[in-house]
C-alpha cells in the first residue's frame, strides 16, 4: 500500500552492487533460479555488450514457463530490434512500453512523465533496485564505447520491501494492460485487468534458492515517487535525513539541481557543522543537465559544502550516505536524481537502508571516487568562470524552467 512506502522495516538482507559488472551477474543468477515470475522495469534496455546476457536470461526463464514481464520507457528505450522481438515472442517474454511517444513525441508536456525507475522482482522473494539500466558499463548510447565504466549502483534485497516492489511492479503492469484494452475498445477486459492488479504473490515465500549474506541484515524500505499518491516521498526522505544529520553527508548524484527546500537543508546542515560533500557529474553528457546544475554551486560552497566533479567516466549514481558511523546511519540507493525531472515528473524508486555495515561500504566507495576519480571544484575558479560559460548555464536553467512551466510545475 502507498502509505507503507516510507516505513523502514527490519529483517532485510541488502547487498550493494556496483555497475553492470556486478549487477548483471546477480540479476541473471536470480532469473536463472526463477520458478514462477520475473518482473523487470527499466528506463533503458540496450542489447549491446553485456545487455544481451540479460536478454538471454529472460528468454531462458520464459522458455521454462516462468511468467516474464518487461516494461521499458518509451523515451529511454528505442524500438525493439527485430531479431530480439522474434526471439522474445517465440519464448513468451512479454514486452511493454511505458507511455509511447506517438507522432508528436515530447511536444506534449504530459509525456515528460517518464518511467525512470529500475526495479526487478523475482518470484516475489528477491528484488533489485537502483540506478543501473540494462546497459553495459562500457557502452553509452550517445557517446559509444567508454574507456572507463560509468559509476552507478544498485542493491539486491530480500525482506519486506520485496512485497512493496512486487506490488508496485504489478500495479504498473496491469495499468498498462488496462490502457491497451481500452485503446482496443475492449472495456470488459480492461475492468477485469484492473481487478487483477491486486494479485497476491506467486509463491508461498519459502526462501529456497535465495542467496544469503548474514552480515548484511538491515533496516530498509522501498520509497516510491509517482504523480498520484507518492509525489514527494523521495525528496521528503532526503530532507528528513539531511535535517537529522550530525556529522557527515555524502551525496553522489548524476543530475543535481535541487529545489529551494533541499538546497536550504544542505546549506543549514553545513552551517551547523556537518561535513557536506557532493559528488556530481564532471563530464559533458547533455546540455541542459550539465549546465543547469552549475548556478547552484555558489550558495552551497559559500556555506561550506564541498563539491567534487567525477571525471573518470560518466557519473550515473543516485546515492547518499549520512552519518555512517553514527547511531542512526542512513543510506539510499535508487533511480531518483535530485533534479526537477526526477522529483516532479518521473516514476522513481529508491531503497533506504539504515545499517552501519552497508553505509560504511557505500561511503568507502564514494570517498575513493572523490579522492582518485574526481576533481574538487575550487571556489575561486568557480567565481571567475568565463562569461560564455555563465551564459550557457543561464540558458540551460531557463530552458528547464520553461519546460517545467509547460507541464504546470514550479521548482
Amino acid at each position: 500500500m502507498p502509505q507503507a512506502a516510507s516505513t523502514v522495516r527490519d529483517g532485510h538482507q541488502i547487498r550493494l552492487l556496483e555497475g553492470s559488472r556486478e549487477y548483471f551477474p546477480a540479476l541473471i543468477a536470480a532469473m536463472n533460479r526463477a520458478r514462477s515470475e520475473v518482473r523487470l522495469e527499466t528506463y533503458i534496455f540496450d542489447f549491446s555488450g553485456d545487455g544481451a546476457l540479460v536478454a538471454e536470461a529472460l528468454i531462458q526463464a520464459a522458455q521454462r514457463g516462468v511468467a516474464t514481464q518487461v516494461v521499458v520507457d518509451g523515451v529511454g528505450t528505442g524500438p525493439l530490434p527485430a531479431l530480439w522481438r522474434e526471439r522474445f515472442k517465440d519464448a513468451g517474454v512479454q514486452w511493454r512500453i511505458y507511455s509511447p511517444l506517438g507522432r508528436l513525441g515530447l511536444l506534449i508536456p504530459s509525456r515528460w512523465r517518464r518511467l525512470h525507475r529500475k526495479l526487478c522482482v523475482v518470484d516475489g522473494r528477491l528484488a533489485f533496485c537502483g540506478g543501473i539500466n540494462i546497459l553495459d558499463d562500457f557502452h553509452d548510447p550517445q557517446h559509444g564505447k567508454l574507456s572507463q565504466p560509468r559509476l552507478d549502483f544498485a542493491v539486491r534485497a530480500s525482506g519486506a520491501l520485496v512485497l512493496q516492489a512486487h506490488a508496485a511492479t504489478g500495479q504498473l503492469w496491469w495499468r498498462i494492460q488496462a490502457v491497451r484494452n481500452v485503446r482496443r475498445r475492449n472495456f470488459p477486459q480492461a475492468l477485469s485487468t484492473l481487478r487483477e492488479a491486486g494479485l497476491t504473490l506467486p509463491w508461498n515465500r519459502d526462501d529456497a534458492g535465495v542467496e544469503r549474506d548474514d552480515r548484511l541484515v538491515a533496516h530498509a524500505s522501498l520509497v516510491l515517487r509517482d504523480n498520484v499518491l507518492n509525489r514527494s516521498k523521495i525528496e521528503r526522505a532526503y530532507r528528513k535525513a539531511i535535517g537529522s544529520a550530525r556529522e557527515e553527508i555524502i551525496i553522489a548524484n548524476a543530475y543535481f539541481l535541487p529545489g529551494r527546500k533541499l538546497r536550504l537543508a544542505l546549506i543549514h546542515a553545513a552551517r551547523r557543522g556537518v561535513k557536506v560533500r557532493l559528488l556530481l557529474q564532471g563530464r559533458y553528457e547533455y546540455f541542459m543537465q550539465f549546465h543547469a546544475t552549475r548556478p547552484v554551486y555558489g550558495a552551497l560552497m559559500a556555506a561550506g559544502v564541498e563539491i567534487h566533479e567525477y571525471t573518470a567516466s560518466f557519473l550515473h549514481a543516485k546515492v547518499a550516505v549520512i552519518d555512517a558511523s553514527g547511531d542512526r546511519p542512513w543510506a539510499t540507493v535508487g533511480s531518483s536524481n535530485l533534479d526537477p525531472l526526477s522529483l516532479l515528473l518521473a516514476r522513481e524508486a529508491n531503497v533506504v537502508v539504515e545499517d552501519a555495515h552497508f553505509a560504511s561500504v557505500l561511503r568507502s566507495r564514494l570517498l575513493q571516487a572523490m579522492a582518485h576519480e574526481s576533481r574538487a571544484v575550487d571556489a575561486a575558479d568557480y567565481a571567475n568562470r568565463p562569461l560564455h560559460q555563465r551564459i550557457k548555464e543561464r540558458l540551460a536553467l531557463g530552458l528547464l524552467r520553461f519546460g517545467l512551466f509547460l507541464t504546470g510545475k514550479r521548482y
